[in-house]
């Protein structure tokens, strides 16, 4: 595709807790810090959607503390714990890997394996992102805590209308561990207002997609997007209830026709 100026490179700037369960996370993740760097012990959180990995990334730059990464398992995960690892102290393996194979003729889907995890009684914070085996639709990975992978293998026998046998494994395989190929769409828009990109990225217009939004069924990087006319940013994540989630990748210069270039894919 052909751009007649450069691409641009804004994206959208930190926005502070919006509610009590954000400042929560935002002071734990400094106690977490604050304890690490005092006793040089490594801490980690649950895994965090990217709403709250950016919150995180602040707190932990409130708090003085730069001994950090987010580690999900593999490169491209989208559900990350923050691991706060001191110099020279040890470091333990936040995450395990389990594979469940599906018997039966309906194979389980990601939304069935989530249920029968969160079903057991744990907390989505214990359960990182969920991956189908590509060749094998009845096979699915799921990355999780390391303390309740035990837990989840013995007592994980089924899900949706099929019975499932749970295993601990050593790594995702190859085709996985890689990273999930996603297909990059290409678009045009009039303009960088959300209801114009989620139109692009929805097949819709950009009517359906304003109702979409003052329905309250949108949101962007997990908080509710309240405005049709808000502006879109390069890597912000659009969330449509009862629809799905979309990622706006790249943003690029415009066509002769003053119109604006976008990069997208659906998860």
């Amino acid at each position: 595709m052909a751009y007649s100026s450069d691409p641009q490179t804004a994206v959208r700037g930190f926005i502070p807790p919006q509610n009590d369960d954000e400042r929560r996370l935002m002071r734990r993740v400094e106690e977490l810090c604050r304890v690490a760097q005092e006793r040089e012990i490594p801490r980690y959180t649950g895994f965090l959607s990217d709403r709250e990995q950016v919150l995180a990334s602040a707190a932990c730059s409130r708090a003085g503390c730069s001994c950090t990464r987010f580690w999900g398992g593999y490169p491209d995960a989208e559900r990350k714990v923050l691991c706060i690892e001191p110099p020279d102290s040890w470091q333990e393996e936040p995450l395990s890997v389990l594979k469940f194979t599906a018997f039966g003729d309906a194979a389980p889907t990601h939304r069935d394996y989530l249920g029968a995890i969160l079903g057991l009684g744990l907390d989505r914070a214990c359960l990182g992102d969920l991956l189908q085996q590509p060749d094998a639709p009845g096979v699915f990975y799921a990355l999780v805590l390391q303390d309740k992978a035990e837990f989840i293998a013995a007592e994980l026998t089924g899900a949706g209308r099929a019975t499932v046998k749970t295993e601990l494994c050593d790594a995702l395989p190859p085709d996985l561990s890689a990273g999930v190929v996603r297909e990059l769409h290409e678009a045009t828009v009039p303009s960088l207002r959300a209801d114009a990109v989620l139109a692009a990225m929805m097949h819709t217009s950009r009517t359906k997609a304003a109702e979409y939004i003052a329905a309250g069924r949108v949101e962007i990087n997990h908080l509710p997007l309240r405005a049709a006319h808000e502006t879109a940013y390069a890597r912000d994540i659009f969330t449509v209830r009862g629809v799905g989630r979309f990622r706006l990748q790249s943003i690029g210069g415009k066509s002769r026709k003053d119109r604006q270039f976008i990069c997208y894919f659906q998860y």
